[in-house]
């Protein structure tokens, strides 16, 4: 892609966010606030943890926008029967898309038929709703990456994402290149972690994400919008 070439519209944009908020301390108020701002710009989805899945599908009755959720998060680390039953749970509340943590433990000890298992009893316990892997990326080589992807594709998912958010650091440029390099032009990858401006998210889609997860979906649009002639900048 030449440089200049590359240009998406505000709206284009919005369709490849998921607008997040998966802290903590998240309230009841703040996934309502999340829900509505993601009314207003037309994110593609929201992703929020489980607890919220039924009160962030009220939230976006007869809109267009997605609920996301989380299972195994943010370590990836606990039993197979727990994520396949916080899948179904997730599922049973409403969800549309499940995003999974992969066990990093036992990818890098080999355990790759355990893995594969694990992968396609959430696939299957999503029902037919699409299943995103977390890689978390930052603690992977280049070789595990690979096979991560691997076990990935073979494991009926339909994409491949960065990170949790959690981790060391977040998404990168190269990630997302390599990861789309490995799964081919037609397999889901979503960029996360770190991605808090419009120059990133736009380095992050022309690399190859058609997924972007972030908390300052808002933020990232306005870079993109033209400046309001009348508005009043005196205290900019």
């Amino acid at each position: 892609m030449q440089d200049g070439e590359f240009k998406l519209t505000a709206a284009d944009l919005a369709r490849f966010i998921e607008y997040t908020m998966l802290r903590p301390d998240a309230t009841r108020a703040r996934i309502e606030e999340l829900c509505e701002e993601a009314r207003t710009h037309k994110f593609l989805a929201v992703c929020v943890n489980g607890c919220w899945v039924q009160l962030a599908r009220h939230c976006l009755e007869e809109t267009d926008v997605r609920v996301v959720s989380v299972v195994g998060f943010p370590l990836g680390a606990m039993s197979a029967d727990v994520k396949r039953y916080e899948t179904e749970a997730a599922v049973d509340d409403g969800v549309h898309e499940v995003d999974v943590v992969l066990n990093i433990g036992k990818l890098k000890d080999g355990e790759h038929r355990a893995l594969l298992r694990e992968l396609r009893d959430i696939v299957e316990a999503a029902d037919e709703r699409p299943v995103k892997v977390i890689l978390e990326t930052c603690l992977l080589t280049r070789e595990e990456k690979i096979r991560a992807c691997q076990l990935v594709l073979d494991s009926g998912a339909k994409f491949v994402k960065t990170s949790t958010g959690f981790g060391p650091s977040g998404a990168t440029v190269e990630d997302v290149r390599l990861l789309r390099e490995i799964v081919g032009p037609h397999f889901g990858v979503k960029a996360s972690g770190g991605i808090r401006d419009t120059h990133t998210a736009l380095a992050m889609i022309e690399a190859g994400a058609d997924r972007i997860g972030t908390s300052s979906g808002p933020a990232i649009l306005r870079g993109l919008r033209p400046p309001n002639p009348t508005a009043d900048t005196s205290a900019d």
